[in-house]
């Protein structure tokens, strides 16, 4: 129960994220995200089997539990595998995704240009693929949002487009990426401890129906 909890909470975190924190709109971006809320509701609705079945001595019912826990567990597997497989498709999102929120920054509502500062700001970088992606921010050609710059101050942005010791030259996209990859790992120990987890339920359960089995025998 505990688990399905754990999933629902991250789920949501992860589509709050990548929809308000990131402004990541790409729909296949969200599948992982619903896919961690879908299975996390399941699993916690599973559980009451398993706590039902537990507390009755039902044969039946932990015999439930234990039977959708591992095809849980399947379906958990077959979803790493296909993650793992499209692996490379973030690049393309996140590429997409920030070029999106770049061209919209002008005509962007004031909630929307604070997003793309605080991102340029805190992953301290500058445009999709460097600051010269800022050309048309003034009509000069050389200036660059205030949150470019490495020590941010009012107007320091101006004229500074190609100023490295001033205004970030990293990509967003590159720095976005690998700032997602690196948070993947935190996901990756997750979803093993959860997977533990699971795979403990399982074999405890089972211990269960052969101790409810072989009371049945007795009697």
């Amino acid at each position: 129960m505990l688990c399905g909890l754990a999933l629902i909470v991250v789920g949501i975190m992860v589509q709050v994220s990548l929809n308000k924190t990131l402004k990541i709109t790409d729909p296949t971006a969200s599948a992982a995200p619903i896919i961690l809320i879908g299975v996390g509701v399941v699993i916690f609705f599973i559980s009451f089997f398993g706590c039902c079945g537990a507390f009755k001595e039902n044969h039946c019912m932990v015999t439930t539990f234990a039977v959708l826990l591992s095809l849980i567990v399947i379906v958990e597997i077959a979803a790493a595998i296909v993650g793992y497989v499209f692996r490379n498709k973030l690049s393309t999102i996140v590429h997409d995704s920030v070029t999106e929120m770049i061209s919209k920054y002008e005509k962007g509502t004031p909630e929307f240009k604070e997003t793309v500062d605080n991102l340029q700001h805190n992953l301290k970088c500058c445009g999709v693929n460097g600051s010269s992606d800022w050309k048309n921010f003034t009509s000069k050609g050389n200036s660059v949002p205030d949150s470019c710059c490495k020590n941010v101050t009012k107007g320091c942005g101006i004229g500074t487009m190609t100023d490295s010791d001033k205004v970030y030259q990293q990509s967003c996209s590159a720095a976005m990426e690998t700032f997602l990859k690196n948070n993947i790992l935190w996901v990756i120990v997750a979803a093993v401890v959860i997977a533990i987890l699971q795979l403990l339920g399982i074999v405890f359960a089972c211990c269960l129906i052969k101790g409810i089995r072989d009371g049945y025998e007795v009697m």
